[in-house]
C-alpha cells in the first residue's frame, strides 16, 4: 500500500483520483485545495488531513517524510489548474515523492526541461495521465491502423458546451490553460499522434478564445480538425438529443464511435503507473510542443485545408 497525497481537491477530476487510489488499495493521508468544498472525500478518504495553503501542506509532507512517520507520502496526484502543474510536480519531488500529474504537464514546454532536471536531481519521477492511451478499444484500432498502413485522411471535430463562467476562471485565459486546443484538445493531439506518428507540418486556421481550427500533417495522416466550447456549433442532431458535447474523428471516412471511449480509465492508469509502465515527460512532450506551436502560429486562410465547419 502506498501514501498519496493529492493538489486540487475540489477540482473537476479529483473524484476519479480518489476512486483510483481507493480502488487499488492505497489511500490518501492528506489533500489541498484553496477552495473548501471538498465532501467527496468522506466517500473515499475521510481521515485525510486536508489544507486550504500550500505552505503548511508542503510543510506536512516534510515533517512526515523526515520523522520516518506512517504517513510519509509515496506519490502526490496533481489535479489544480494547468499554469501550477509543473510547479506543482516539482513539489512532489522535492517532498521525495513521485508526481502523478494530469493534462498537460506544463503550458509552456520549456517548463519540461526543468522538470527532467528535477527528476535527475531527486531520483523521483513524474508520471501523467493520457488515459485515450489505455483505452483497450484504442489499443486494438492502433495496431489495426499500424497494419493497414498507407497514409490517412482523418478529420477531429470536438465541440462541448462550456457557459459564460469558463471565460472567467482560470480555463478562460490562454497563458493559464493553454487556450482550448490545450484545454480540451491535448487529449486528442495525443492519440493522433501516437496512432499516426510524429507532426511534420502545422497550421492555424482559427483562433479565439472559445474555438480554433487547423491543419496537421502527421507521418501518416492528414489532419482536419476543429475544436470549440460554444454551444452554438454544437450538431442539431447532438442538441434535439440533449447531449453536451459531440466527439467525432473519421478516418479514411470511417467514423470512430467515441461514446464508450470516454469511460473513465484512471484506475487503469493508475495501475499502470504504479507497475512502473506508466507515461512519463518524454510521452507527453510531443502534443504539448504541438499545441504550443499552434497557439503562437499566425492564423492562415488554410485554402482545401480548412475543417469542413470552417467552410459550411
Amino acid at each position: 500500500m502506498k501514501n498519496f497525497a493529492l493538489l486540487g481537491a475540489a477540482g473537476y477530476v479529483a473524484p476519479r483520483h480518489m476512486e483510483a487510489i481507493h480502488a487499488t488499495g492505497n489511500r490518501l493521508v492528506a489533500a489541498l485545495d484553496p477552495h473548501d468544498s471538498v465532501g467527496i472525500l468522506d466517500r473515499y478518504f475521510p481521515n485525510a488531513s486536508f489544507f486550504t495553503e500550500i505552505e503548511p501542506f508542503e510543510r506536512q509532507l516534510d515533517l512526515w517524510r523526515r520523522s520516518g512517520d506512517d504517513r510519509a507520502v509515496d506519490m502526490v496526484s496533481i489535479c489544480s489548474p494547468n499554469y501550477l502543474h509543473d510547479s506543482h510536480c516539482g513539489l512532489a519531488l522535492r517532498a521525495g515523492a513521485d508526481a502523478l500529474c494530469e493534462k498537460p504537464l506544463a503550458v509552456d514546454p520549456a517548463r519540461l526541461d526543468v522538470l527532467e532536471e528535477l527528476e535527475q536531481e531527486t531520483g523521483r519521477t513524474v508520471w501523467t495521465v493520457l488515459q485515450l492511451r489505455v483505452h483497450p478499444a484504442l489499443i486494438a484500432l492502433r495496431e489495426k491502423l499500424q497494419q493497414k498502413g498507407g497514409r490517412a485522411k482523418v478529420e477531429l471535430s470536438y465541440i462541448t458546451r462550456r457557459g459564460s463562467w469558463y471565460h472567467t476562471s482560470w480555463k478562460g485565459a490562454p497563458q493559464k490553460s493553454g487556450g482550448v486546443a490545450t484545454n480540451i484538445g491535448i487529449h486528442f493531439f495525443d492519440l493522433l499522434m501516437w496512432f499516426f506518428g510524429t507532426p511534420a507540418h502545422h497550421e492555424t486556421h482559427l483562433r479565439q478564445d472559445d474555438k480554433m481550427a487547423g491543419f496537421l500533417e502527421l507521418e501518416r495522416a492528414d489532419v482536419r480538425w476543429f475544436l470549440s466550447i460554444d454551444r452554438d456549433d454544437l450538431p442539431e442532431q447532438t442538441v434535439a438529443e440533449g447531449k453536451p458535447a459531440f466527439r467525432s474523428i473519421t478516418i479514411d471516412g470511417e467514423e470512430l464511435e467515441f461514446s464508450k471511449v470516454f469511460t473513465d480509465l484512471h484506475t487503469t492508469l493508475y495501475e499502470r503507473t504504479m507497475a512502473g509502465n506508466g507515461f512519463r515527460i518524454a510521452d507527453a512532450r510531443p502534443a504539448i510542443e504541438l499545441v504550443h506551436g499552434m497557439r503562437q502560429a499566425d492564423v492562415i486562410s488554410g485554402g482545401d485545408k480548412r475543417h469542413p465547419k470552417l467552410t459550411a
